[in-house]
């Protein structure tokens, strides 16, 4: 039997550590083997406050702030893509889904973990990645399950989270509870200083990001019954 794997398909250094990064390295230290893939180098972002570096070097350095972060999540090395941040919309689907596909039958992969069709945040990058691994899912049926990061509307009206697309409570699949490895995925996060000044969220008292942050929610896409999620199984112990 192959080693359960699982392939996290973002658009941008950080996604993969601020909503799902606990949620992988507990994975990871269950024995799956979790592939992150970043389709942009994520140059259109921050530079710091004050800035870290210059608008030139941004790109290298948010590499090298996601290898970072793999590192103290305890995941493989990423995948890098060579898209336009801002522009992943712009690019040949097909393509990037061919990308997708690829990256599947080198890993393994029968979990896909992306964003949903609003893109948790509404971002177009976000929203074109989650769309191209939707239709990567549909192609690979190899894969047993697709699943989503998602906030769910009771925490995120809780918290007063307006820019969040947040969805119904009943729509949540998985909510992982994820303060057994919050020093794990707070380093993570902390490794993409540039960005840090620009999340509202990491500028708040502690037991505020402890609720957002301290457990991580999915919702289920889609599944190919009797196909081999394992991914409730992986994570018992840890389901709220």
């Amino acid at each position: 039997m192959n080693q359960q794997a699982l392939l996290a398909l973002f658009a941008h250094p950080d996604d993969e550590a601020f909503r799902c990064g606990g949620t992988l390295t507990l994975l990871a230290e269950r024995g799956v083997r979790v592939q992150v893939l970043t389709a942009t180098r994520g140059e259109a972002g921050s530079c710091g406050d004050p800035p870290l570096c210059t608008p030139e070097e941004l790109p290298a350095r948010r590499e090298s702030e996601l290898r970072c972060a793999c590192v103290a999540l305890g995941l493989e090395p990423p995948r890098l893509l060579d898209y336009a941040d801002g522009h992943l919309a712009d690019a040949d689907a097909e393509v990037l889904i061919a990308q997708i596909l690829g990256a599947v039958r080198t890993s393994d992969a029968q979990v896909l973990l992306s964003f949903g069709p609003d893109g948790l945040s509404g971002h177009p990058d976000h929203i074109t990645i989650g769309r191209c691994a939707a239709e990567a899912y549909r192609r690979a049926e190899s894969v047993a399950a697709l699943y989503n990061v998602a906030v769910p509307a009771s925490l995120a009206e809780a918290l007063g989270m307006q820019q969040v697309r947040a969805v119904p409570d009943a729509e949540i699949a998985l909510a992982v509870d994820v303060s057994a490895v919050w020093e794990a995925k707070l380093a993570a996060i902390r490794f993409h200083a540039t960005q840090l000044s620009a999340s509202p969220m990491m500028q708040a008292p502690v037991e505020r990001q402890r609720r957002f942050f301290g457990t991580e929610h999915f919702v289920r896409a889609a599944a190919r019954p009797l196909a081999g999620d394992f991914l409730p199984d992986a994570l018992r112990g840890y389901l709220l």
